[in-house]
């Protein structure tokens, strides 16, 4: 509940936490005026610069079993400016008393609440004078938190069906305030000393070592005064967990907690932490401040981990390992979610972006860093062959004209959620990258060093980044960082390059590759791009910057084939003009080894995206993918995956079986082989085994006989076996695809995913039970994750989009993501990257003008008056209007195609 606009708040209780309702009714009670008709002394959702925090004296007292939680906070501050009335951040919490301490003295202040930005007045009857230092003494009490943000309740059940309650926090972006009164903003970094009171049976944890205990029934736990740090990165947790712990080459003490009974699935975390944030010592030559690092495995999580200095948090399956039943493709996601936490010790805790427009800043450059630590801590996990699938990911929705540039202008909570996308993290990565091939790997790791030692425990903004960097290079006489990063970081999409051979000369012109029809937004865009290419005469890498709408460059001598964007490292894509498209499918079709797995794959990706926007005919596209009959590599197949499968799910929704039926044939067909050569083992390398894994399920799913034969045979000897019989992690999946296809089987997989504590497990299972064609079951496994008691509400989000990528089940997805509209928004967050999820994937292959309609008019109604505009809406819609015109254009031309290869087959 928000209290009314102008409320002085006097005299509540601070040691009794209250509901909502007892709250407003002592209010009534207490509160003996209301203020009317005064001046608002601030009306702008983001703080006055009038005073700065320099030192938090933090204490939190919860109480697991009521579910509330009292406290108090002394904040030191400096001041800047004369005023009289201190702004900072504080939502739904029940301050009771509010002091201004100066020069040894105590005033009382009056708080005034402005619920509508989040903040408090703290309003005093005399001017502040500046230059003086004085603090603010507040005492608050709140509630649990029930959704995933702020400090919140988080549950979990034990091997005896006991129900253990435990309390943690989730501040970022903007839920600090939901625990404490503070300055919630990035640029106001304070150093934090925090006091944690709990029963004897549970453990506190913090940011900081923890010091004393002071045992009198309750305890109090005193933590070391933290470095300076913005306040969406202090963090505690409350809770009965076990840990066990290592100490880093550089003397760090390293611990992995969790539930007890899931203390033996934390070994793997812990080795890899070690070798993780030894390696970023390294790596960046600057020690890691803190003398400890502890890793938390919380049972009810939104995101997937939360960088907090000292004590990163994560959900259960980013964390916890089994390697008996934790697959290849499980072991490498943990190990890439750690590694982006550990390098946010860096980037982003001891270098913060000044605001969150430059969010990209933490989060590009941790996604960057995932590839470069892992490469070297774990070579065996082969990391190369997925940061292309970053790049694709990120370019889907820079397609579209709701996309937004790398650095861009927010304000309110939601709008800055809505900056957690795949733009700011994974086009953030993708822009890194293609720098560093650009300038070298040495020149592009000496300036983040030198940015990161010169911003230390400071704020920054995108220009500090490019200013350091500045280097001369090798090809140029001055290098203008900035000036070429900028047109990658200021505006929206990307560009495509059009390319034309004649003889020795290239023509090259660029533009911005967009989905939409709106042809007038692609106009006004210019990229300065650095252009790599390699030709049949040259492995060579050669480089060309291109800075100009069009350019010519030349060759030594005539080619007989072209290739730009040399592994892709770059962040376009290229169209070849003038039979340059035939040339390079017949290079496939004749010798594809004569490039890069990642040039094979993001030739496929960029063939198909021409296809979108009209400029390479489909059967060209269909043409080129033939050569995948031939290919065994993970990147290329699953590139071809990603490209023909989403052609016929466009037409499970628009009821066209028989031509859904003749493209699963044909997707079927072409990769036979390949599936007929996979083992049902765990053998391999981690990219044969995650391909292997891709390619039975996949085949199970289409009903490739063979394929659904065996992992038959083995889900009737695991369920003989009651569950016991060790199945091969990487294709237990598919085994457990299958096996929900009938009731039976369904209830027993239910039946071990409620009682298993293998997070791995669970996951597999959930999987399996959302693809199954048993509506009934579908919509049921729905309700329940809403209800979070046996399938959490963490899960939700999955559950959905995985129930809408069911034939079976996408309808009663869409019925349920609009019948519980409001629910959902309300545990996850408006503008969140989980509703964001949840509203485009859901909606992401319909195809027709009446579900367009549908779409539209759904969420019109949901967000009339409320003055927002999702983006996540427009993307739907956007998606939705692709779909249609790609259906409209290119469905007969697809039946057409498929009949000539039926009729070469029969041949």
């Amino acid at each position: 509940m928000l209290l009314p606009v102008l409320v002085v708040i006097l005299n509540l209780c601070p040691s009794v936490a209250v509901t909502e309702k007892q709250s407003e009714e002592k209010h009534k009670a207490t509160s003996p005026f209301t203020i009317k008709n005064q001046a608002l002394p601030w009306d702008n959702i983001r703080l006055p610069q009038a005073v700065k925090p320099l030192h938090y004296d933090l204490l939190i007292h919860p109480n697991l079993t009521s579910l509330d939680f009292t406290g108090f906070v002394q904040i030191q501050l400096e001041v800047l400016q004369e005023t009289s009335a201190i702004i900072l951040h504080s939502k739904d919490l029940h301050i009771s008393k509010a002091e201004l301490v100066e020069s040894g003295r105590t005033h009382p202040l009056q708080v005034l609440e402005l619920p509508s930005n989040q903040q408090v007045a703290l309003l005093s009857s005399d001017v502040i004078v500046k230059g003086r230092q004085c603090a603010v003494s507040l005492t608050f009490a709140a509630n649990l938190s029930e959704t995933f943000h702020g400090f919140y309740k988080s549950t979990y059940r034990t091997r005896n069906g006991d129900v253990r309650v435990l309390a943690s926090t989730q501040f970022e972006p903007t839920s600090a305030r939901s625990a404490f009164p503070c300055f919630d903003e990035p640029a106001f970094k304070a150093n934090f000393s925090i006091r944690i009171r709990r029963e004897a049976r549970h453990v506190a944890l913090s940011n900081m070592p923890r010091t004393v205990e002071l045992p009198d029934g309750i305890l109090e736990d005193h933590f070391d005064t933290s470095v300076k740090m913005s306040t969406y990165l202090v963090a505690f947790l409350v809770s009965d967990f076990v840990s066990i712990s290592k100490t880093s080459l550089h003397g760090v003490k390293i611990s992995v907690y969790t539930e007890p009974e899931k203390i033996s699935q934390a070994e793997f975390a812990l080795d890899a932490a070690v070798k993780l944030l030894d390696f970023y010592e390294d790596y960046f030559d600057i020690p890691y401040p803190l003398p400890k690092q502890d890793l938390a495995a919380i049972p009810d999580f939104q995101v997937g981990a939360m960088e907090n200095w000292g004590l990163t948090t994560y959900r259960e399956s980013a964390l916890l390992f089994d390697p008996t039943k934790s697959s290849a493709s499980e072991k490498l996601g943990i190990t890439m979610i750690i590694a982006h936490e550990l390098a946010h010790q860096w980037f982003g805790n001891l270098v913060t972006m000044q605001w969150w427009n430059d969010l990209w800043l933490n989060e590009g450059f941790a996604k960057f860093m995932e590839f470069v630590s892992v490469s070297v801590t774990h070579p065996e996990l082969q990391v190369e062959d997925i940061f292309l699938d970053k790049c694709f990911s990120a370019m889907e929705v820079d397609a579209l004209s709701s996309s937004h540039p790398v650095s861009t202008h927010v304000e309110n909570p939601t709008q800055i959620e809505e900056m957690f996308d795949d733009v700011s993290y994974e086009k953030g990565a993708c822009v890194l990258n293609m720098l560093q091939d650009f300038l070298s790997a040495d020149a592009f790791k000496n300036g983040i060093v030198r940015y990161l030692r010169r911003y230390s425990y400071k704020n920054t903004v995108t220009s500090d980044l490019w200013n350091s960097l500045t280097n001369k290079h090798k090809n140029i006489d001055k290098l203008d960082v900035q000036g070429m990063m900028d047109t990658w970081t200021l505006q929206e999409g990307f560009p495509l390059i059009s390319v034309e051979v004649k003889g020795r000369e290239v023509r090259l012109s660029q533009e911005r590759y967009l989905k939409s029809a709106e042809s007038s937004k692609t106009s006004g865009f210019l990229w300065h791009i650095p252009l790599t290419y390699m030709t049949s005469k040259s492995s060579t890498v050669h480089r060309f910057l291109l800075t100009t709408k069009t350019d010519v460059l030349y060759l030594p001598g005539e080619v007989d084939w072209i290739k730009f964007n040399v592994d892709m490292n770059g962040y376009y894509i290229v169209h070849y003009e003038a039979g340059g498209w035939d040339t390079l499918t017949d290079l496939l079709q004749r010798n594809h080894m004569a490039l890069s797995s990642n040039d094979r794959a993001s030739l496929i990706s960029s063939i198909f995206q021409l296809v979108s926007i009209g400029e390479v005919p489909l059967d060209k596209a269909l043409d080129l993918s033939l050569y995948l009959s031939k290919e065994r590599h993970i990147m290329p197949v699953m590139q071809g995956f990603s490209e023909l499968v989403p052609l016929y799910k466009l037409m499970e929704k628009r009821d066209m079986e028989d031509l859904e039926k003749q493209m699963k044939g044909y997707i079927v067909n072409l990769f036979r082989d390949l599936i007929d050569l996979q083992s049902w083992t765990n053998d391999g390398s981690v990219s044969e085994r995650r391909l292997r894994s891709y390619l039975l399920l996949f085949a199970c799913v289409r009903g490739y006989q063979p394929c659904v034969d065996k992992a038959t045979a083995l889900f009737v000897k695991w369920k003989k076996s009651n569950g016991t019989m060790s199945l091969p992690s990487d294709v237990s999946l598919a085994v457990y695809f299958v096996g929900a296809r009938s009731p039976e089987g369904w209830d027993f997989l239910f039946e071990t995913y409620r009682h298993s504590l293998y997070t791995s497990l669970k996951f597999q299972i959930k999987a399996a039970l959302t693809s199954s064609p048993l509506t009934e079951k579908l919509r049921w496994i729905m309700e329940q994750s809403l209800e979070g008691d046996v399938v959490k509400t963490q899960d939700l989000p999955s559950v959905l989009v995985s129930v809408s990528k069911n034939p079976k089940g996408y309808k009663h997805a869409w019925d349920f993501l609009r019948a519980n509209w409001d629910r959902l928004v309300k545990k996850f967050e408006l503008g969140s990257q989980t509703i964001a999820n949840i509203v485009t994937e859901v909606t992401g292959s319909y195809s027709t003008k009446e579900m367009l309609e549908e779409v539209r008019s759904f969420f019109s109604s949901k967000l009339e008056g409320t003055g927002m505009e999702l983006r996540c809406v427009q993307q739907a819609l956007e998606n939705i209007e692709e779909n249609i015109r790609w259906t409209d254009k290119n469905l007969p031309l697809l039946k057409a195609w498929l009949d000539r290869q039926g009729s070469l087959q029969r041949e």
